[in-house]
């Protein structure tokens, strides 16, 4: 995506594996890396497996860890940063019908 620095991003479950209505992708924010600040029209949860992040959603801020999970509402304005000096993973689901549902090829 563009804007998004020191992310991969891989899809675990989506549209090629007959999934009718949501995709699990898997994310690794490498230190210093980030997500784009950015919205859509559509929620997504997230759980945090491994490492430290700094989430800005909406209004919030907070610190979260291996084990956390967030809901991401419909339009929330939000970005995840590794502020640390090791990776972080995050599992996120969201619906096949929005692009970021979509299953990328080689990822």
């Amino acid at each position: 995506m563009q804007g998004a620095s020191g992310v991969s991003m891989q899809v675990m479950v989506g549209r090629n594996d007959g999934a009718p209505s949501f995709a699990i992708r898997h994310f690794i924010v490498e230190p210093g890396g980030h997500t784009p600040r950015h919205n859509h029209p559509y929620e997504h949860e997230v759980y945090i497996v491994s490492g430290t992040l700094a989430v800005a959603c909406g209004e919030s801020f907070e610190q979260v860890s291996a084990g956390d999970v967030l809901l991401v509402p419909s339009g929330a304005v939000h970005q995840f940063t590794n502020q640390s000096d090791t990776p972080a993973r995050f599992l996120c689901a969201v619906p096949l019908e929005s692009d970021c549902g979509r299953d990328v090829p080689g990822s």
